[in-house]
């Protein structure tokens, strides 16, 4: 025929697929997911033939890892086409050498004796034992996470190991990492060919059914990832928003979650070209109507709406309860910073309150507000707000604004930070970046340096004379509250919260309890988490109550 052949066989030597090429290659047609075999690799060989002396190329080779073939093999012919030499290949379980497959010497035809199934078998248990213990006991999903950047290779290393928290956070198993720099990204892949099947080869021995990049991928390359590699393709915006989604508790958190959620998926609707969705326009040549692709972008544009007009409703609530804090003079003091400094165990420490705090990356989603004593008979609100973190999604910032406006309305932001974490100074400028975009950089700021267990001796003297107005407290060991306490009472103007709205000088009650509550009250009336935000109606046993 003047033509390569090839066979696509099973493991019980069943011919699945003949493959009728030209002189110089075969192209193999896209392989039914449902032909793949119940283990990690696919189940099926290939054997080609080659018209020329050539044995097996680096194309074939990329044949093997991406479509995880079971083995690989050239058969040469003469040109009687007289079958000749044969050479084979498979893919590799993990070694030391970090070699993704093997090549064997080609040998006659008629001499090969291998048995192939035996062998395949060999190498899917040698990859299951290779894995680690804790990763069979687990039931999350396994994934591989991927940093492509211009970055330097100790920036794309840090960046990684925030994506592996954030990883853990979702519930994923992380089985396996790549780094590579590039000068550009690959507009199609993002990677090289080649990179691409190093990391076949990787999540194919971590057995990993998702790639997780760090960054923000494109449509386009999204889609592109999933064919190829056949896995579940996530950036990192795709895993924020899913620690977003199972965190969220209230009626509000969900609603913004959702609007993140729609607005990220909202362009990256696939279908058939929308140039084809009318065959023809205007009166009296009505193409079909509505595609599926356009009736699902119209819904989601719809729920959007809606969405946006309960938030909004949310909105007004929230500045309602604000403007009965004003009216009562009670200051507002709220917590920021990077996502797990502990500005929830913090809270808890502070105000002797239960809110959930985790080792976790965005452990807490919803606003949190609790009261806090000082002497001399002042109080304020304390709240805590959800976590901030570098490059944060724009479609968090406009749905989390409704949240994020109680932040406006603060007298004071303490901006907590994990001063063990050896990424202090980045996540210091992250949140200073973050609080700059929303305009709120001219609010008075005390910074809290916690976890201050955690840092050495020896660095202990650099870090404060690097943040000589740090306030540094270990808030799950209650350790240095009572400084953080006399540190916010010095920055909070009393003068100025404590004055009417009309701006007269109010006076306190003159029995002595300076319209605190008569009787005994419960801590988490004030402003719970789940009356959103509105404060305890204090009543006052005095004849001249507080205006």
């Amino acid at each position: 025929m003047g033509r390569q052949l090839g066979l696509l066989i099973d493991r019980q030597g069943r011919v699945e697929m003949i493959i009728v090429g030209d002189t110089g290659a075969i192209f193999i047609p896209e392989l039914p997911r449902a032909r793949s075999g119940a283990g990690r690799l696919r189940g099926l060989r290939l054997v080609h033939t080659h018209l020329t002396p050539e044995l097996i190329s680096q194309e074939d080779l990329m044949d093997l890892l991406f479509l995880r073939l079971d083995g690989l093999a050239v058969l040469t012919v003469d040109a009687h086409g007289g079958p000749q030499q044969l050479q084979r290949a498979h893919l590799l379980p993990p070694n030391p050498e970090k070699r993704h497959y093997t090549v064997h010497p080609a040998i006659p035809w008629d001499k090969v004796e291998t048995d192939f199934v035996a062998e395949v078998e060999a190498i899917e248990e040698e990859m299951t034992r290779a894995m680690p213990d804790a990763r069979e006991a687990s039931d999350g999903p396994a994934a591989v996470l991927v940093s492509v950047a211009a970055l330097p290779r100790p920036v794309q290393e840090l960046n990684l190991e925030e994506l592996r928290e954030l990883a853990r956070t979702a519930g994923v198993d992380v089985v396996g990492t790549m780094i590579q720099r590039v000068p550009s990204l690959n507009p199609k892949f993002i990677l090289g060919k080649g990179k691409l099947a190093e990391l076949e080869v990787l999540a194919l021995q971590g057995n990993a059914s998702m790639i997780v990049f760090d960054g923000e991928l494109s449509p386009a390359q999204l889609r592109n990832l999933a064919e190829v590699t056949e896995r579940k393709v996530l950036d990192r915006t795709q895993l924020i928003l899913d620690i977003f989604a199972q965190h969220a508790t209230t009626r509000a958190g969900k609603l913004q979650v959702e609007m993140a959620q729609l607005k990220y998926t909202q362009p990256r609707l696939v279908g058939k070209n929308r140039a084809m969705d009318r065959l023809a326009g205007g009166i009296g040549g009505r193409g079909p109507g509505e595609t599926k692709l356009e009736t699902d972008r119209r819904r989601i544009r719809d729920r959007i709406t809606r969405i946006k007009g309960e938030l909004d409703t949310l909105r007004k609530q929230r500045a309602f309860a604000r403007a009965r804090r004003a009216k009562q003079r009670v200051p507002l003091a709220s917590l920021v910073g990077y996502t797990n400094a502990g500005k929830s165990t913090l809270l808890n420490a502070l105000t002797n309150a239960e809110v959930l705090a985790e080792n976790k990356l965005f452990a807490t989603l919803d606003p949190t507000t609790r009261r806090l004593r000082f002497p001399e008979e002042r109080e304020l609100i304390l709240a805590d707000t959800v976590g901030f973190i570098r490059n944060l999604p724009k479609e968090l910032v406009e749905a989390f604004r409704a949240t994020l406006e109680e932040l406006e309305a603060a007298d004071l932001l303490i901006h907590v930070a994990d001063a063990g974490h050896p990424e202090l100074d980045r996540q210091l400028r992250a949140v200073e970046d973050i609080l700059v975009e929303m305009e709120m950089h001219d609010i008075p700021r005390l910074l809290v340096l916690n976890k201050w267990d955690t840092v050495p001796e020896e660095l202990r003297e650099t870090l404060l004379l690097a943040h000589p107005e740090a306030i540094p407290v270990a808030a799950l060991q209650r350790e240095g509250l009572d400084a953080l306490a006399h540190g916010i009472a010095s920055r909070i103007d009393w003068e100025r919260t404590m004055r009417p709205a009309d701006g007269t000088d109010g006076e306190w009650c003159d029995e002595g309890t300076d319209a605190s509550p008569t009787g005994t009250v419960d801590p988490d009336a004030w402003g719970s988490d789940t009356d959103d935000g509105l404060p305890y109606e204090w009543p006052c046993s005095c004849e001249d109550p507080v205006q």
